[in-house]
């Protein structure tokens, strides 16, 4: 494990870098999030040891015993996976960042979590439905700016940019539109400085499709397969 794990990390890392070059931008401005859902906590540290800094769960139950054993300041934890307000709270002490902000009944109660556990600071990605695929989470455009609206008066939380989950397309160039029209909807929002880095990140790509994220301006990947391998059974 500890040679694909090496092998597969160098792969995505070159790939990375190709995407940038193509794309005229500094590789130093693309964040990889190694997300290990379903992968164990052996492996995860395995990945750290490899130079991993940022790790994606998508289940709150999950998640909380792998941050156990692998260590809350081991790496810098992200929530991509959908959230329920019912699990803010567990969410709010285990992660660094939440990706997956959908509505504002989920900013309200974050805000409202925070303050009571006495967080002063919650970096957030809205998660946008690009096709309103019944099946996927995501605040729709025309919400959007209500979530904004709720966020902008929020004390404790931090917009750090936008987030999608597009259809999966075998032929990765077919999912191009849906990461240019993030980014065109990020380039509106930040004349309104609805940023807190006045910026706008892009959370946008995965194992199969993230190079042509990284080409429509992608400030943040989210890959496991591509680096753990298929997903494990065990947990």
């Amino acid at each position: 494990m500890p040679t694909t794990l090496h092998d597969n990390l160098a792969d995505v890392r070159r790939r990375i870098e190709k995407a940038a070059m193509r794309s005229g931008r500094d590789v130093d401005d693309i964040k990889l999030i190694a997300v290990s859902k379903t992968h164990p906590a052996e492996v995860l540290r395995g990945a750290i040891a490899e130079g991993i800094t940022a790790l994606g769960e998508n289940r709150i139950q999950e998640a909380e015993g792998k941050i156990e054993q692998v260590g809350r300041d081991a790496a810098e934890w992200h929530l991509v996976g959908h959230l329920q307000s019912n699990k803010a709270r567990r969410a709010v002490q285990l992660f660094d960042v939440i990706q997956s902000l959908d509505s504002v009944a989920l900013a309200k109660r974050l805000e409202r979590v925070c303050i009571e556990e006495g967080r002063s600071e919650l970096p957030v990605f809205i998660e946008v439905d690009l096709a309103g695929e019944e099946t996927k989470s995501g605040v729709s455009e025309a919400e959007l700016d209500e979530v904004l609206r709720i966020v902008r008066c929020c004390i404790a939380l931090r917009l750090e940019g936008l987030m999608a989950v597009p259809p999966y397309f075998e032929d990765p160039e077919k999912v191009r539109p849906f990461f240019r029209r993030l980014r065109e909807i990020r380039d509106r929002l930040i004349v309104d400085g609805n940023f807190a880095d006045g910026r706008g990140g892009l959370s946008m790509g995965m194992s199969h499709d993230f190079e042509v994220a990284i080409e429509e301006g992608a400030t943040v990947i989210r890959v496991g397969t591509a680096i753990f391998g298929e997903r494990s059974s065990d947990v």
